[in-house]
């Protein structure tokens, strides 16, 4: 079943979470202010894959069931899948900045491989109970919150050496019908408009964290879950031109003593394979980010052009407006163009699934992480003063001062003053605003801080082969047959020489 964005809000109302907003109760997440952007930013995952121009990108056939699910919830089978999901996120996130949902693609992606790890090391029944809730939730199209980065505490000591356990979510009792959890996940990505969350470790375990080593799934408003929420964008301000209508809350959400049927967990105690669980994790969702970061890249792009023209000015004759737009375009291409590297280099896992790169996804992720900054500051370059000095959108409507504002802050004469004001009121809510501020901190720390990514790169990338090349040439040593190959021209794809399929333009994330 593929809901649309309606039916989408109407599954909302027929949960009741307890949450908190600016200190007072929710009643309805889907009816309540504070939320509605964030919920019209996952409604758009649900209404572009009922759309014929979207639906190559937007949907997939699960290889498990044989049916055709919304592309956020599909475990990737090939480098097309990878392709397509990176497009799906970049298309999703053009319209809404951050359509939030496909962290749930990323977990169901990473917790397939590692309890099918768990299952073949341990003889368990992880993986069968997977891909069942996996079923369950393709089959109602839900939404599905990633709780996975803890309060942690104090940073310098694991989690089982913490003083108060309850900073990292951990099994407190072990039942015969199941486990009970408890403790805190300090940013939970959407959590008021989910309809469940998926709980994951959010690092590597060691025999003595076993405890917090525990993976599995719980409804929003299950007895014992609280969510401590901020709102989502900036609902009801007139000057938020993009975030009043599309935006994200994150929550603190509290465990207190949650149980959990056996049904539902898929990992209780496995600190190896849930450290795998994390890395995998991390690895898709490094690679969703670098999608999510282009589409908003797209916005800065666009709406740099259209403050250029309403300013008068050409890049093909005005030099230094031309050098700033195009290192607009080639840092947001840059990062991207490592997604593709990444979905095209995928390598296969034993569970039957499909993973991007890790050195190509962690390095798109870094770069975008590290220069969204300059993404911000080109806009502001191309864009003038004008993004901060404007004054508040009631002007244009004050009988006193609105045919002056338009007559002054005009640029060419056949563009409205109209359209230049609310160009640089965009521009300065999505670079230049509360929310601007936001999307900087979700880019650097989002699926990972940037040390986190240069420690994968650096574990991962082939150095022994590259030590081996020029050992070979000052014919110091041999590469041994059978070595990896490094990253050259004609290599293969992990599931063969593929060429993903041609779709069209309209389904297709422009660029430039």
């Amino acid at each position: 079943m593929l809901m649309s964005s309606e039916e989408y809000r109407e599954s909302l109302r027929r949960l009741s979470p307890r949450i908190f907003v600016d200190g007072r109760a929710v009643e309805s997440v889907a009816d309540d202010p504070a939320f509605v952007p964030g919920v019209n930013a996952v409604g758009i995952t649900y209404d572009f894959a009922l759309r014929p121009e979207h639906q190559m990108l937007m949907t997939a056939r699960q290889g498990t069931s044989g049916k055709t699910v919304n592309r956020m919830l599909h475990i990737n089978e090939s480098s097309t899948d990878l392709l397509y999901k990176l497009e799906a996120v970049r298309l999703v996130c053009q319209e809404s900045g951050c359509a939030q949902r496909y962290v749930t693609h990323d977990m169901l992606n990473g917790l397939y491989q590692a309890t099918k790890l768990a299952d073949d090391r341990f003889g368990t029944e992880y993986h069968g109970r997977l891909v069942e809730y996996l079923h369950h939730v393709q089959d109602n199209d839900l939404a599905v919150g990633g709780a996975m980065t803890d309060a942690k505490g104090d940073r310098s000591k694991r989690p089982g050496a913490q003083s108060q356990r309850d900073v990292y979510v951990h099994i407190r009792e072990r039942r015969r019908d199941g486990i009970v959890i408890r403790g805190t996940k300090a940013i939970v990505t959407g959590a008021p408009y989910m309809h469940e969350f998926l709980v994951m470790p959010c690092r590597t375990m060691t025999k003595e964290d076993a405890d917090f080593a525990v993976c599995c799934a719980v409804p929003v408003d299950a007895p014992g879950i609280t969510m401590v929420a901020r709102p989502a964008g900036r609902p009801g301000e007139a000057a938020a031109k993009f975030s009043g209508k599309y935006g994200q809350s994150t929550a603190v959400v509290l465990f207190d003593d949650v149980f959990v049927p056996w049904e539902r967990v898929f990992l209780a105690g496995e600190h190896e394979e849930a450290g795998v669980a994390t890395t995998s994790y991390a690895t898709h969702h490094r690679h969703s980010c670098i999608g999510a970061r282009a589409g908003f890249g797209d916005l800065l792009i666009g709406a740099g052009a259209l403050m250029i023209e309403a300013n008068g000015l050409d890049p093909s004759r005005h030099a230094h407006i031309r050098e700033a737009m195009v290192e607009l375009i080639k840092i947001v291409e840059g990062f991207y163009a490592c997604g593709v590297a990444a979905s095209v280099y995928a390598l296969k896992d034993p569970a039957g699934s499909v993973m991007p790169d890790v050195v190509f996804s962690n390095i798109g992720k870094l770069l975008l992480a590290t220069q969204i900054y300059d993404m911000h500051r080109l806009a502001h370059y191309v864009s003038g003063g004008l993004v901060v000095s404007l004054p508040g959108p009631d002007e244009d409507h004050n009988p006193h001062t609105e045919a002056s504002l338009s007559a002054v802050l005009a640029g060419r004469e056949d563009i409205p003053a109209t359209q230049r004001l609310e160009v640089s009121r965009f521009i300065e809510d999505l670079t230049a605003s509360y929310q601007a501020g936001w999307y900087s901190v979700i880019s650097l720390h989002g699926g990972g801080s940037p040390e986190a990514m240069k420690r994968e790169i650096w574990r991962n990338y082939p150095i022994a082969d590259k030590t081996a090349l020029v050992e070979r040439l000052l014919d110091r040593g041999v590469l041994a047959e059978g070595r990896r190959v490094s990253k050259q021209p004609g290599r293969c794809c992990a599931t063969g020489c593929e060429v993903p399929e041609v779709i069209g333009t309209d389904a297709v994330p422009s660029r430039v």
